[in-house]
């Protein structure tokens, strides 16, 4: 981590000249080439949402999330009339740009422009959306808009028991900063916070490297991918769970 020198010889933090807090993130959709990301909205993408969770037989889902599982659709949209309403979290469907269903639902929120940070979470993607370029691509939309915008910190947090969501900030690129011991406590259980980040500085080169992949031409006629994408970068602690998820044969 690169230091300065105050007038006093006290090691500080690098300047940042001529600063300014970035807008926060509108409502406006997000358009890419597999699919879009719209505004969440019980009208459009409750009955899209329900049935692709459902798909879900298991419910593994839900396991780690604040919210869900739902019972019924009433109930599910009851949830979505409450969460679609704040600007922070500010949730948005993913929708496969083929079908035009929705099959998934991501958030910004700790959206934080004094200090230029913003998270990315409350993420649910269902089985039509796992394992997926659109899925990808959705977090490479939402990354690109909020630096776009002038953020210098994105985030990624989870269960650090999550192996899943942990390998998948890995692959995308974040760097692993530490775990937060007892958190919170979610659905009666205690919550360590596995925290990841991507900074400013480090996005160009990420956003090279996710516009190759994403590249049609990475992809065969069944749309299997042609070479993974993998930009983990060296984290200071690796969890044996993670190592066995990133041995599993992944789709894209």
């Amino acid at each position: 981590m690169d230091s300065f020198l105050n007038h006093l010889g006290q090691p500080v933090g690098f300047p940042v000249e001529n600063w300014q807090a970035p807008d926060p993130p509108s409502r406006a959709p997000i358009l890419g080439r597999y699919c879009r990301i719209e505004p969440l909205d019980t009208g459009r993408h409750a009955v899209d949402l329900f049935f692709a969770y459902g798909l879900d037989s298991e419910g593994r889902l839900w396991t780690y999330l604040p919210y869900g599982p739902f019972e019924t659709l009433k109930d599910f949209s009851l949830w979505m009339d409450e969460v679609s309403k704040p600007s922070d979290p500010l949730y948005f469907a993913i929708i496969d740009s083929a079908t035009g269903k929705a099959t998934g639902i991501a958030a910004f929120l700790r959206i934080d422009p004094k200090n230029g940070s913003i998270e990315v979470g409350c993420l649910c993607f269902s089985p039509l959306l796992q394992r997926t370029a659109i899925a990808t691509e959705a977090m490479f939309l939402m990354m690109e808009y909020a630096f776009s915008l002038g953020f210098r910190r994105y985030e990624w947090k989870c269960n650090a028991l999550n192996a899943p969501s942990r390998a998948a900030a890995e692959r995308l690129g974040f760097t692993f900063e530490g775990v937060f011991r007892q958190a919170t406590v979610v659905k009666g259980h205690n919550r360590d916070t596995a925290w990841y980040s991507i900074l400013d500085c480090e996005w160009p080169d990420l956003r090279v490297k996710f516009l190759k992949w994403l590249d049609p031409e990475n992809f065969d006629s069944f749309g299997q991918q042609k070479n993974r994408l993998n930009l983990r970068r060296n984290s200071p602690e690796r969890d044996s769970n993670i190592d066995r998820i990133d041995r599993q044969e992944e789709k894209v």
